[in-house]
């Protein structure tokens, strides 16, 4: 055996040993209850046995619409895999190739079962052809699934960027029937941040921005915003031209103070009924100057449904009229 083909074995014995340490730590993470690659299987053996019943419907000569709309629902676990697998995979670990290939692949799967799905009423031999050609591509995603995205996740994150996965999936519908299971690994690793201010940022539970950036977030936002804090004093208005003025002497100031008598009743008993828990929110519309106004009050709460004050907002909502008048 020359040098050449010495090169080439010992190349191709490490490229097979990291491809069989990829499947291996796949199939280790695949058998853990909750994880997330534990239930984007179970999704894909129930997309399997759709897939099979749509293929027996074709035989039979017509797919019930109900089958249709369940085989769509591959579209939940494509959105998962769009949202959690590929952007992490390219940018941390500049593995492109899933996210420039396979998601353009999930949405024209997903965009022909939903044409498809409009023309379920006449089902002739066009059609029953091109769901037969989306139910194959379907197919074919779960294998490349299987051999290609899942082995590079399970052989580059990290368990913590597992944890953040499975927390951030619980925010998807469930699909096919498969619920999102308890991971206990991660339940226990609950990712909370500690609420903090520095002279750079304010760190949140959502994320973490700068002054200047949560204030002109705050005053981009297309709505009058004011917060009465739980002592009913007027704490933040934000900033812009309003329709119902805000004084900034008004702040810290009782919030009762801002309306005349006829409203400060009203006012009083939404603020006591939020604070007692019966009420969480009060729409009021009307015209103000000839044009639809609507204020919204709202409790504000904590996780635990402790009441931390009341935030009124103000929306012109005329945009939305003349659309719907059109």
């Amino acid at each position: 055996m020359n040098r050449e083909e010495q090169i080439a074995n010992a190349e191709k014995a490490t490229v097979d040993s990291i491809r069989e340490q990829r499947f291996a730590k796949t199939a280790e993470l695949v058998k853990i209850p909750g994880h997330p690659l534990h239930t984007f299987t179970l999704e894909n053996e129930a997309l399997v046995k759709t897939i099979e019943k749509c293929r027996e419907a074709l035989k039979n000569g017509h797919v019930e619409y109900k089958l249709i709309e369940e085989v769509r629902q591959l579209a939940i676990h494509y959105a998962k895999k769009g949202d959690l697998l590929y952007p992490h995979l390219k940018v941390k670990y500049e593995i492109s190739g899933p996210s420039d290939v396979m998601w353009t692949v999930d949405d024209e799967i997903r965009d022909e079962f939903a044409a498809l799905a409009k023309k379920a009423d006449s089902q002739d031999d066009e059609w029953k052809k091109r769901f037969e050609a989306a139910l194959t591509r379907a197919d074919e995603m779960i294998y490349k699934e299987a051999n290609i995205l899942f082995p590079n996740c399970a052989f580059n994150f990290t368990d913590e960027e597992w944890f953040g996965i499975y927390r951030d999936s619980k925010d998807y519908a469930e699909c096919l029937g498969v619920e999102n299971g308890v991971w206990e690994d991660a339940e226990k690793a609950q990712d909370v941040k500690t609420p903090s201010i520095s002279q750079d940022e304010i760190v949140m539970a959502g994320g973490h921005m700068t002054v200047e950036q949560l204030t002109a977030m705050l005053n981009t936002i297309p709505l009058e915003i004011s917060f009465v804090d739980t002592d009913n004093i007027n704490r933040f208005f934000n900033e812009g031209p309003k329709v119902f003025k805000r004084p900034g002497m008004a702040i810290d100031r009782e919030v009762f103070s801002c309306h005349p008598p006829k409203i400060e009743q009203q006012v009083r008993r939404i603020i006591e009924e939020f604070r007692a828990g019966t009420l969480d929110k009060v729409p009021v519309w009307m015209d103000k100057n000839g044009r639809t106004m609507l204020v919204t009050y709202m409790a504000v709460r904590d996780k635990s449904g402790k009441y931390l004050g009341t935030m009124e907002l103000v929306q012109d909502m005329e945009f939305a009229k003349e659309y719907f008048q059109k």
